[in-house]
């Protein structure tokens, strides 16, 4: 399977692929010169798909490899917290996850959404790592805000939770006694979020998920890949977060049976409610339908691309490329279907790509105002930062050659400058 050749990537995305010429290039050096009035909202970090927590894989951290991005943010005086939601669940379940992750509580999925698709409706409780966002700072009288940034299908998710936040969901509070309701599915307009910044985000979905039959083979090379790293043998910690769909491991349970458990779940022939279904193209525009920018949040978006136009019009992988990212970069570079029956039209504007994500996809969602980035960040659209060229979908989170840290670093300077 072909996703199963891009799981081997993630088992040699610290192997040289050859010399990487990268220039760690500001974000805007000219934003401090024009947003000068700084800020302290705490960032959180929001991983893509197969992603992990700081405490699983042996410590190989999703953001920086070997290099951790979070450690780098904090030594430089940020206040920054890493996500740790459901590796292949859909935006919707890893939001909620997400909301109890930072706030503290109980998981709570929702009534409406979890008889739809036939799950638990309450997850595991979180103390929560800012319990006191949106309260209200008494040294500036405005709410406890932070800055999400999200790589990959983590661009959705923190998309989804904005939504949520900005307006609940009434469904939910049409099915749930007012006693019961999620505080996040009430229509309140919270200024919970001051940013949001998406690095190849799939906003569009992604045509490789065609070639996809299911999202779970890969996690034994991701294993492999931690162990080879680290140089420990022992079995690593990876949690599917599947609690929802009974599918929690086992005290004692080995990590083969519970990964065959949940590659063998009938889930994924019957339910929308994944990660796969989210990052096709149209399960994406069925998110984008009702998952909108607002006008007091500031939304920015991170581009890469590491393929070339080829003799016959498609796009090829760079010799730079991953190699685990080679047939899915092939695939995507000339992929094409019509808009019909229900189907999302992709065209040859797809085909540039990272190995994963067609650029097209990256700036924002189609229906969305889309800006380049000048300097002078806009609220309530999106401000496209820029096009890392010879990046691939694995080199802009860390994982290759590229010391990623210092860019990180200047990211989280221009957050810093936004207005409070």
């Amino acid at each position: 399977m072909l996703l199963r050749k891009i799981a081997i990537g993630f088992t040699c995305m610290t192997v040289a692929v050859g010399s990487l010429m990268i220039t760690n290039t500001r974000a805007s050096a000219e934003s401090t010169e024009t947003l000068n009035e700084k800020n302290d909202s705490p960032i959180v970090l929001v991983h893509g798909l197969s992603g992990w927590g700081r405490d699983e894989m042996f410590g190989y951290k999703y953001w920086g490899g070997l290099r951790d991005i979070e450690s780098d943010l904090k030594n430089d005086g940020k206040t920054v917290f890493s996500a740790a939601v459901g590796p292949l669940s859909s935006n919707w379940d890893r939001a909620v996850e997400l909301y109890a992750q930072i706030k503290g509580g109980r998981v709570d999925y929702g009534e409406a959404h979890s008889k739809e698709h036939n799950h638990a409706r309450f997850g595991r409780t979180y103390e929560g790592f800012y319990p006191e966002w949106g309260e209200i700072d008494p040294n500036t009288g405005k709410e406890n805000k932070v800055h999400f940034i999200g790589h990959s299908m983590g661009g959705q998710t923190i998309r989804v939770l904005d939504q949520l936040i900005e307006s609940g969901y009434k469904e939910e509070r049409d099915m749930t006694p007012a006693n019961e309701l999620s505080p996040l599915f009430a229509n309140e307009d919270r200024g919970l979020v001051h940013s949001i910044t998406t690095i190849t985000t799939p906003h569009d979905g992604s045509p490789y998920v065609y070639a996809v039959d299911n999202m779970v083979p890969f996690v034994q090379q991701m294993v492999a890949l931690a162990a080879s790293v680290t140089g420990r043998k022992d079995e690593p910690h990876y949690d599917f977060k599947m609690d929802q769909w009974g599918l929690k491991r086992e005290a004692g349970e080995s990590l083969v049976s519970y990964i065959n458990r949940v590659k063998n779940s009938s889930l994924w022939k019957m339910s929308k409610d994944t990660g796969e279904w989210d990052l096709s193209p149209e399960g994406a525009k069925e998110l984008n339908d009702w998952v909108k920018a607002r006008p007091d949040v500031y939304y920015f978006s991170v581009s890469a691309s590491n393929t070339y136009r080829g003799f016959l019009g498609y796009h090829l992988p760079r010799p730079t490329m991953n190699p685990a990212l080679l047939n899915s970069s092939y695939y995507i570079g000339r992929y094409k279907q019509s808009g019909n029956n229900g189907l999302v039209n992709v065209t040859s504007s797809w085909w540039e790509n990272d190995g994963i994500v067609p650029v097209a996809s990256m700036d924002a969602p189609q229906s969305e105002r889309v800006v380049s980035f000048n300097g002078t960040a806009r609220a309530g659209m999106w401000n496209h930062l820029e096009t890392l060229n010879r990046y691939d979908h694995l080199d802009v989170v860390g994982h290759g050659l590229s010391d990623m840290r210092s860019w990180y670093r200047n990211l989280s300077d221009q957050l810093s400058s936004l207005p409070n």
